[in-house]
């Protein structure tokens, strides 16, 4: 009876298996660097991420990895110019505020009684001061207990570089006397008033803008004495100096009608 012959069993082969694995090891590690290399490009996110590759291939690139300078020189000039007008803008706006906070010192016992109301917008500080802190019912001469008011203002103002509007308002109530013929007239000569009082106290003339408005603007309804009463202000605007954003039109010659 012819006996079997035993097959010897190729012991070599048992552990092939791990070489494979060690391989998917190694690319899963790989993967896991390279997603977090990319959620944020950084320059040390991007040193980690060739040292490990090298690592894990088992190679090291010639001469080292040339890595990119995150410099400013290297964004586009666009993105240059428009980092620095965001940059701008944030410490303009700081500015403005510290305005404000200085204006409000200034002002305070009348902002607490309603008279004054000092107010911050992309635009700049707005201050609106009733118009019977600063005149008598008619009239455009500024009554003597406003000039301190007025002088403070000025003076924190004098060496700021800002532009100021200062704008008259009237109520609707018609005026006719022998000084102004109507409310645009007393509107206008009341913001001269003021306009003149700070460039007497060291603001430049240059810097200053008399506008009359008249009954245009009102901030409360006119049905109401107290509404009306509001409505009589003159408003002092502390221009931002963040430049306006104006585009060329180009215009183009009318085309003959067929």
């Amino acid at each position: 009876m012819r006996r079997r012959r035993r097959i010897a069993s190729d012991h070599d082969n048992h552990d092939r298996w791990l070489i494979s694995y060690a391989d998917f090891i190694t690319l899963l590690f790989a993967f896991f660097v390279v997603m977090y290399a990319i959620s944020a490009v950084s320059e040390s996110k991007y040193r980690v991420l060739a040292s490990s590759l090298g690592d894990a291939f088992g190679r090291s690139p010639a001469g080292g990895v040339a890595v990119p300078q995150l410099t400013q020189q290297a964004l586009p000039a666009e993105v240059r110019q428009r980092t620095l007008k965001q940059q701008q803008a944030i410490e303009e706006q700081a500015h403005m505020t510290e305005v404000a906070s200085n204006l409000l010192d200034v002002m305070g016992p009348l902002v607490k009684e309603g008279k004054v109301r000092v107010t911050q917008s992309r635009r700049g500080v707005s201050i609106e001061i009733n118009a019977n802190v600063l005149f008598e019912p008619g009239r455009a001469e500024l009554e003597p207990q406003s000039l301190a008011v007025l002088r403070a203002v000025a003076d924190t103002l004098k060496n700021e570089p800002f532009n100021l509007e200062i704008t008259g308002h009237t109520d609707v109530v018609p005026i006719s006397n022998s000084v102004f013929a109507s409310n645009w007239e007393l509107s206008a000569v009341r913001a001269t008033s003021v306009v003149r009082l700070l460039a007497d106290n060291g603001i430049a003339t240059e810097r200053l803008l008399a506008i009359g408005r008249e009954a245009s603007k009102p901030i409360a309804s006119n049905d109401t004495a107290e509404g009306r009463a509001r409505n009589r202000r003159v408003e002092l605007m502390i221009l931002s100096g963040l430049p306006d954003t104006v585009e060329e039109i180009p215009v183009k010659p009318n085309q003959p009608r067929p």
